[in-house]
């Protein structure tokens, strides 16, 4: 435990919130995604947010279910306090490099070339720096100043919406006639109508989301550190992402019976740890993209006719619970898509119907 790196976060919250809203499609900032990228690096100690709440009181209620502390900063009437956020935030930040050195890592989430003499002077004093911001509403002069820098928009977990023709078509306004025609909500199923083996279904979900959630977090490990990951420190690092994480209450005894099981089906790998009981945990080696197309072919090949992208991934995902089209490169599971077809792995077509992307082979 001591050998752990000890992060302070510190959020630069009207940056991040009016960058995604401007630059993301108009969607909402969510911490979470930044949670779980920092929980592969260390040990979070401390996550404060710094803003106006009162113009953010939606956002507020997301960050204090992720546990960040939120310091107000009013905008009061008739002052300049335009920067009065930035310079609190830096004050703090400095005041805790000086008094607290178990905080071996700082991360500034903000894309504000305000911020690049902070991160100097923390570097300065021996702290490691960890950049965060949306990529379209960060300053260039910022990335390089820190030791690491994680666009917001590439993080596993950030959906970035594209426009569609559904999309461009939702500002039209529809005509009476359309109007009429618009489907009614299907009325709620019975308790007679349920699916018989709806149970099954869901330890079958239940399965594939362990699967994808050990999967994804031994990826992020292994892309972030050098060293060979343990079973120990995968377990720590999914306490991290979600403290309340049982193997339990997936049917499991250990979580060595986890891993074995993985192991069985192909999804990890197993080898010899530094201490019994504490084997190394690796995925296995693949010619990612050439892969990943065949896997999207496969997947799309056995299922009753052309697949609707929305639900795709997921499908993806019960036969490749690591996979993810962000550490391939892509930007978004649409753009993913593209390049197979590109590739000739598969076809993508819009459908007006649907109001979807149809993929077939």
């Amino acid at each position: 435990m001591d050998s752990e790196e000890r992060l302070a976060v510190f959020l630069d919250y009207e940056n991040l919130a009016l960058g995604a809203r401007e630059h993301l499609g108009g969607m909402t900032f969510d911490f979470g995604p930044i949670a779980d990228a920092l929980a592969v690096r260390g040990r979070v100690v401390v996550r404060r947010a710094y803003a106006d709440w009162s113009y953010f009181d939606e956002d507020r209620r997301s960050l204090t279910r992720h546990q960040v502390e939120l310091i107000e900063m009013p905008q009061r009437m008739g002052a300049s306090r335009k920067n009065a956020a930035d310079i609190k935030m830096v004050v703090d930040a400095i005041e805790m490099a000086f008094e607290r050195d178990y905080i071996s890592t700082f991360v500034m989430c903000t894309g504000d070339s305000d911020f690049s003499p902070l991160v100097h002077k923390l570097r300065e004093l021996n702290k490691r720096v960890i950049g965060v911001g949306v990529e379209k509403s960060t300053s260039r002069l910022l990335p390089p100043a820190c030791d690491e820098f994680l666009f917001y928009d590439r993080l596993e977990g950030v959906e970035v919406p594209e426009p569609t023709p559904a999309r461009r078509a939702e500002a039209a306004p529809a005509t009476r006639r359309e109007t009429r025609l618009k489907a009614a909500p299907d009325p709620a199923p019975t308790p007679e109508t349920l699916d018989e083996d709806e149970s099954d279904e869901e330890i079958a979900d239940d399965t594939t989301a362990l699967d994808v959630l050990v999967a994804q977090t031994l990826a992020g490990l292994q892309s972030s550190t050098s060293a060979t990951v343990t079973a120990s420190v995968l377990k720590r690092t999914l306490l991290r992402k979600d403290p309340t994480f049982s193997e339990s209450d997936h049917g499991y005894r250990t979580f060595g019976e986890v891993l074995r099981n993985l192991a069985e089906r192909g999804i990890v790998e197993l080898g010899t740890g530094p201490a019994a009981g504490d084997p190394e945990v690796s995925l296995p080696e693949r010619d990612e993209r050439e892969d990943a197309f065949a896997l999207v072919a496969a997947v799309v090949s056995e299922s009753d006719g052309p697949s609707a992208l929305s639900g795709l991934k997921n499908h993806l995902r019960k036969r490749r619970p690591d996979f993810s089209e962000k550490a391939l490169g892509y930007r978004n599971f649409l753009q993913f898509c593209r390049a197979a077809a590109e590739a000739g792995a598969v076809t993508l077509r819009w459908d007006d119907d649907t109001e979807d992307y149809l993929v077939s082979t």
